[in-house]
């Protein structure tokens, strides 16, 4: 890249009492007796000896309000200043339609028939009319995208600046081969007036789509970041790093040694210059099984890595993405807490 990355719905919110206990002033605008634009005292700051540690907001997916409201409040109350925003919150705050669909139905159903399993009559109706109606709701979206202003992705990113976070990434569903071209525009457009450097997107496997998100990433200057799975391998982001210096990487360190890669640390060195941000979780090897766990039970190596990236003033965010088992006796904020806890630990002892 030329330059490097810098760190960095509205439905139930908080309790009086709570919004107290944050400090919050209370704005003229409500939303369910909450300021829908926040003011916050004291500093939130999640940089560590030079690593920005941020959080992809998909940690907190489970929590019952998803607004950016109640988003940034999960972030605040994990202590940590900077964030991946994933596409709800923003978009729901500037008014993007309502989905129909019960999309944890449908994707339920979706997963069940590619896993081999036979659906029944019944089931097989249901997904039919849902992907009926899910079809009619992304040509809504669609038309929405490629006209709403962006006054309100301003306000997000103003609100979140407000409570101390920065928005660094941004992760709408919209740069798919499926999407429009109107709609990829209206991606990157958004992410600018978040204050983003980066979209992220998951890694398509389809080199004529990274081309194309490159050059039109080039045209607003906002890099793609792509994201990989268990198929990351060393090279996997080779073509498309190579179509423009506006695609970048967007490496997942636990499913990568989930993979069976060789030594993380190599990639990153070579490739540090290339990576917009970077998930961190705790993920075992294939010869241990490859669970996802609490940190410190797995087989990444986040210490090595979080110091290496100190170290050598590396400026790529580590973001922290929940996804192991949630106890029964917490909640995704109190475990995002500890995951930062330990990041702090690493970089601080």
């Amino acid at each position: 890249m030329d330059k490097k990355p810098t760190s960095f719905s509205r439905r139930q919110f908080l309790t009086a009492s709570s919004m107290v206990a944050a400090g919050l002033a209370v704005g003229a605008k409500q939303v369910i007796g909450a300021p829908a634009i926040l003011r916050y005292r004291g500093k939130q700051d999640s940089l560590i000896k030079g690593v920005q540690i941020g959080v992809i907001t998909y940690s907190f997916r489970s929590m019952p309000d998803q607004s950016a409201e109640a988003t940034l409040q999960y972030v605040r109350d994990c202590g940590i200043s900077a964030v991946e925003l994933m596409g709800d919150p923003a978009e729901s705050y500037a008014g993007m339609p309502e989905n129909p669909v019960d999309r944890r139905s449908f994707f339920g159903l979706m997963r069940k028939s590619r896993g081999g399993e036979e659906l029944t009559e019944d089931e097989k109706k249901q997904m039919e009319e849902m992907r009926s109606r899910m079809d009619a709701y992304n040509q809504e979206v669609a038309l929405w995208r490629s006209s709403v202003s962006m006054d309100k992705f301003v306000e997000v990113k103003k609100m979140y600046a407000d409570g101390g976070v920065r928005i660094y990434a941004f992760k709408p569903n919209a740069f798919g081969r499926n999407n429009t071209d109107a709609e990829i525009d209206y991606g990157f457009r958004a992410a600018k007036a978040l204050g983003a450097s980066h979209v992220t997107l998951e890694l398509p496997g389809d080199d004529v789509h990274t081309k194309k998100l490159g050059e039109m990433a080039a045209k607003h200057k906002i890099y793609v970041a792509y994201h990989g799975h268990e198929q990351q391998t060393p090279t996997i982001w080779e073509t498309a790093l190579a179509q423009s210096k506006y695609n970048a990487m967007n490496l997942d360190l636990g499913h990568y040694v989930a993979a069976g890669n060789p030594d993380p640390l190599e990639l990153i060195q070579s490739r540090h210059g290339r990576i917009a941000s970077m998930h961190i979780k705790d993920r075992q090897k294939p010869e241990n099984g490859k669970g996802n766990l609490p940190w410190g039970e797995g087989d990444t190596p986040l210490i090595e890595v979080l110091n290496f990236m100190s170290a050598r003033k590396y400026k790529f965010p580590a973001t922290i993405e929940l996804e192991y088992e949630v106890p029964e006796d917490s909640d995704p904020i109190k475990e995002v807490k500890k995951c930062m806890d330990y990041c702090r630990n690493a970089l601080e002892a």
